[in-house]
């Protein structure tokens, strides 16, 4: 009942924070035993369990009470060598449907390795269970047991969809990982907008650089960086914060951008940036701006910052977002009309993050439902998504879409050519004008090169007949109207 318990209370935190968030802190939790009112969770190390107690605390202790209202409150441990702690959903994908979880302990892949063994492995060694044998850890890479973040198995290069936007920074990483610390790519510095592949692309090198055996890697946020380094100082071991650090061989930080302001988290980062760099180690870094134009970073810190690498990865193309969502859809094993991808791609063009998340809820609505993917089913269960993006239509943006979805110039719109290429998408633009805003009739007329209001009165006609006797021209145009109505 409690392992039940358990792992209701899993899928229901996963659900709240985000399977990034679930995957870095929650996912190693296992569940101990209950004394009265108090359930015991149990954490590897102190730096897991004080962090998850500050943040996430008090919402398993509520949880827990929701599930059994016997339980008042949830003690987290730290699991000390001989401890036993039954085996958790939370550390155990199969007990929670997570098709994000990452691969066990004897994969070494998916983690990345600290010292020449991987955290996966280092965790597995901190939390105690006598069905798995694994190697046991030196005390050197025992003690840098939760220096770094783990690494996301799904992250690879291969999952990582190439375009004209990113492929630069697609090479550029793919460089590293087959040659660390070469010349004129030491540091490598990803740049770019939320959700745009930057995280992506530093645990695959990660996962390829930890994978093969030979390197130690170390991947960690600005933020946790900043909050390892406060933490050496209050306890006073600054030299062995240093001294972990700099045993690396791969050192990445994500989100430089957090760094502003930090001063001090500055100066021991730039030490350690240099230390790694004359020693012949790789850094890989990200940030939304480029070196240059992260004003609060020192001076110093900057210029080093960008005398490697500096790619970055622009806006995603309406073609790159086709690509990543067929990807995404073949790999859910769920058939996605060609027409549904096209509406979230036009739809949600600023982040790929929301896009990916858009397709996998209309893809898990569809497997608990056992219904089909749909425009209209899209509408609904996206309906918050897209009332975020939506916006107030212009008869100027309908004819910018219409042309480019029936490939004319966005001229031919307001020319006298009457070719039906050209014609049809006119007579379209007219009727998608009439539906979608409060121009009147000779308004829409003089916004198509001055025609007179009868033109777009049988446009708006003739769109209709041909939508009743023609089911693919009818789906077209409805296509064009969901991306466009607000």
């Amino acid at each position: 009942m409690l392992e039940q318990a358990w792992a209701r209370v899993s899928a229901r935190l996963q659900a709240e924070v985000g399977e990034i968030d679930y995957q870095t802190w929650l996912r190693q939790i296992t569940l101990g035993p209950v004394d009265q009112d108090e359930v015991t969770l149990f954490l590897p190390t102190r730096f897991l369990r004080d962090w998850v107690r500050s943040q996430y605390g008090d919402r398993l202790g509520t949880l827990w009470s929701q599930e059994v209202p016997s339980i008042r409150r949830a003690e987290l441990v730290v699991a000390m060598p001989g401890a036993q702690a039954p085996a958790s959903p939370a550390a155990s994908p199969g007990a929670v449907p997570s098709p994000a979880a990452p691969p066990a302990a004897s994969q070494p892949v998916s983690a990345p390795s600290v010292a020449g063994q991987s955290v996966a492995g280092q965790q597995a060694a901190a939390t105690p269970s006598d069905a798995v044998p694994r190697p046991q850890p030196s005390p050197a890479a025992d003690a840098r047991s939760d220096l770094a973040a783990p690494l996301d198995g799904r992250f690879t290069f291969d999952s990582f969809v190439v375009g004209k936007p990113n492929e630069f920074a697609y090479a550029c990483a793919r460089r590293v990982a087959e040659r660390p610390a070469s010349p004129g790519f030491n540091p490598l510095f990803l740049y770019g907008g939320v959700g745009l592949g930057k995280t992506h692309l530093m645990h695959a090198i990660g996962l390829e650089l930890s994978g093969n055996g030979r390197f130690s890697v170390a991947y960690m946020s600005a933020e946790k960086f900043m909050y390892r380094f406060i933490a050496a100082i209050r306890s006073q071991s600054t030299m062995e914060f240093k001294e972990q650090l700099r045993a690396v061989d791969v050192l990445m930080i994500d989100d430089l951008q957090f760094l502003i302001g930090k001063d001090n988290t500055q100066e021991e980062f730039f030490h350690t940036f240099n230390a790694l760099v004359d020693a012949g180690k790789q850094i890989v870094v990200s940030a939304d701006k480029s070196p240059s134009d992260l004003s609060g970073l020192e001076d110093r810190l900057r210029t080093r910052l960008g005398c490697g690498m500096v790619a970055d990865l622009h806006a995603t193309t309406f073609e790159l977002r086709i690509s990543i969502l067929e990807a995404k859809a073949a790999a859910s094993g769920v058939a996605v009309p060609p027409k549904v991808l096209e509406f979230l791609a036009h739809k949600i063009t600023t982040n790929v993050r929301e896009l990916e998340g858009a397709l996998n809820r209309l893809i898990a609505h569809a497997n608990l439902f056992g219904r089909p993917v749909t425009l209209e089913a899209t509408q609904d269960v996206l309906h918050d998504i897209l009332k975020a993006h939506d916006r107030r239509v212009t008869i100027e943006e309908i004819q910018r879409k219409v042309a480019e979805h029936w490939n004319i110039r966005l001229t031919d719109m307001s020319s006298a050519r009457r070719a039906r290429a050209v014609a049809r998408p006119r007579q379209v633009a007219m009727y998608l004008a009439k539906q979608l805003t409060s121009r009147s009739l000779p308004e829409i007329g003089r916004k198509f090169g001055n025609r007179d209001h009868t033109t777009v009165m049988h446009a708006v006609s003739r769109v209709a007949e041909l939508m009743e006797v023609d089911a693919a021209f009818a789906e077209d145009v409805e296509l064009m109207r969901r991306m466009l109505e607000s």
